[in-house]
């Protein structure tokens, strides 16, 4: 059995931080608590280990993972360009539950699956997670539960459905409120269209509703948020 930590104990954490650092050193794979729901996390420039963490959801390449960062400068060098509605969505609601899909940094080698040159970018508001992204540079980030169950909000579903395919657990209790069954993932809105060219009536499109609301997404960016269909 892959070891547990819990990361409230001052004790377990220095020795859990220091084996989720090496596994992901290794290729392998990482459980974290994030402020949304519990990801399974690897070094995001390893394609094997990526592939690694599709197989272990059981999830195909044409579903890239997310990449969560540790900073604001880190989006910069991961991504063609930053427009500034999209800065103004980063001051706003960073760190926090908003994944944001940008054009990614043409030079950057690595393979998330079929991204078609985009990048999906977070900055999680949770201190475990940007301790460990401080220390291990972006991660590759999804969920931790299997394609197509409820996403690990405690860390035996995720240990229950990940098992030995994760080499380390961080253990952070229940993410959610006790009469929350489900945790809220966070919302995801892709700004390609400001930055690839003929945008001029360009759009912010929400491609899947969670921790920010649409409200919330429009009084940052109003007219340029584009209406539900």
């Amino acid at each position: 059995m892959s070891p547990v930590f819990d990361s409230r104990d001052a004790d377990q954490i220095l020795t859990g931080m220091r084996q989720a650092r090496q596994a992901i050193s290794r290729g392998e794979l990482v459980v974290l608590p994030t402020d949304t729901v519990y990801g399974v996390g690897a070094d995001a420039f390893s394609p094997a280990a990526v592939q690694r963490l599709l197989d272990a959801k059981g999830r195909g390449r044409q579903q890239p993972p997310p990449v969560l960062v540790g900073s604001v400068a880190t989006l910069t060098a991961l991504v063609e360009s930053v427009p500034e509605p999209v800065r103004l969505l980063v001051d706003e609601f960073w760190p926090g539950g908003l994944t944001i899909v940008l054009p990614a940094q043409p030079s950057l080698v690595w393979d998330l699956g079929e991204t078609h040159g985009t990048v999906a970018v977070r900055m999680p508001d949770h201190k475990i997670a940007l301790a460990l992204l401080e220390e291990t540079g972006p991660l590759a980030v999804s969920s931790a539960n299997l394609t197509g169950q409820e996403a690990a909000v405690e860390i035996d579903d995720a240990e229950r459905m990940l098992g030995d395919s994760v080499t380390v657990y961080l253990d952070h209790g229940r993410l959610t409120p006790d009469e929350q069954a489900a945790g809220v993932p966070s919302t995801i809105v892709d700004a390609t269209s400001l930055v690839r060219p003929g945008g001029e009536d360009a759009k912010v499109r929400v491609l899947r509703d969670g921790a920010i609301s649409r409200e919330e997404l429009a009084r940052v960016l109003g007219d340029l948020l584009e209406e539900p269909a």
